[in-house]
């Protein structure tokens, strides 16, 4: 299963408006200009109820305490489902000092992501060299693909240059792979990863007025989203530490940039999820659904594809149906959403 068949069905599924429930209370109208963030008075605003698993798909994202996935995201380490590995044979140990004054001033080999790592000689584990450690081989790796594509002749033999300076600064005997054969592992990889990629988005566009970007954060903050490091952009962070965000809500980047943001007019904002970087068992597509459907509510918006269709329950059913198979493609691969490895594939 393909992206391109997740667009398809983002794109077929609209016809009927969502059915929602009234929710208690409104948000007055300003007929001159965005609506504005509200402020309490008194009372509480009654916020739209979100149904099915939701509220614990939901609370999982925001709680690190709520699962028992790991919290720690590990380091970035070469696998050779994604790598091209070079070998550093050594003659005697060589200090972790020596080896990281000898590495190149770049991580990279053209667009692709370069890195070394040293054979401990006390624990007998491979790591990033360390200070203080001592080491008693090396190796050396080039990614086979990524979103920029399949690893090409000039970017290795760019690797195969640094390899060979590296080798030759700490006196090591470097082992290449031949690169036609490494070239053509980037190529099917490429080619798969091309096929099983996803980032799926829906559309928030206000029913009647537009909104001010007060209003946007106040109603994301109720369900859990803070401001992201690029302007216009909200996320819902991830309980994994180090992990990109479970979903992100973005907008308009002028708009938040006005010299007054609070004067912009907003009425399209963008809620999406990148399907490889998140590990199901975190629930993403469920938080999309559930996120989607209650800002829908509280913001006044329809929910649509990129076509301005609507989008029901029924539509996020198929692609939901769509995203296990993409998921279990993925498994076979041993590229697991949100793995290590698939995180670096998709990047």
């Amino acid at each position: 299963m393909s992206s391109m068949t997740l667009m398809m069905a983002l794109a077929v599924v609209g016809g009927v408006v969502l059915v929602v429930l009234a929710a208690q209370g409104a948000w007055a109208l300003r007929k001159a200009g965005p609506k504005r963030a509200m402020l309490a008075r008194g009372s509480q605003q009654v916020e739209p109820v979100m149904t099915s698993a939701a509220p614990a798909a939901m609370a999982a994202a925001r709680d690190p305490l709520s699962t028992r996935a790991p919290t720690h995201r590990s380091s970035v380490k070469l696998d050779p489902l994604i790598d091209a590995i070079a070998t550093l044979r050594l003659d005697s140990l060589v200090s972790a000092e020596f080896a990281l004054h000898h590495l190149p001033p770049t991580r990279r080999a053209g667009s692709k992501a370069y890195l070394v790592e040293g054979l401990n000689a006390d624990s007998g584990e491979w790591e990033t060299p360390v200070a203080g450690a001592q080491y008693s081989e090396f190796q050396a790796g080039v990614q086979l693909a990524s979103r920029n594509g399949a690893l090409n002749e000039i970017e290795y033999s760019e690797f195969v240059q640094k390899v060979q300076d590296f080798a030759d600064g700490v006196g090591a005997l470097a082992e290449i792979p031949d690169m036609l054969e490494v070239v053509a592992r980037g190529r099917e990889l490429d080619t798969f990863a091309g096929g099983h990629d996803a980032q799926l988005a829906v559309h928030l566009r206000a029913r009647s007025a537009t909104w001010s970007i007060a209003y946007i954060h106040q109603h994301a903050a109720r369900h859990g989203f803070v401001p992201g490091a690029v302007p216009g952009r909200l996320v819902l962070p991830s309980p994994e530490e180090g992990a990109p965000p479970l979903l992100t809500l973005s907008f308009d980047a002028r708009a938040a940039l006005a010299d007054d943001p609070n004067q912009s007019a907003v009425s399209d904002v963008t809620l999406s999820f990148d399907v490889a970087q998140t590990a199901s068992a975190r629930q993403p597509f469920v938080a999309w659904q559930a996120s989607a459907q209650a800002l829908s509510l509280g913001m006044e918006a329809a929910v649509v594809d990129d076509n301005g269709r609507p989008l029901t329950d029924a539509g996020f059913a198929v692609i939901g149906s769509e995203l296990v198979q993409l998921y279990a493609a993925l498994e076979a691969r041993d590229l697991a959403a949100g793995s290590a490895a698939a995180r670096r594939l998709f990047n």
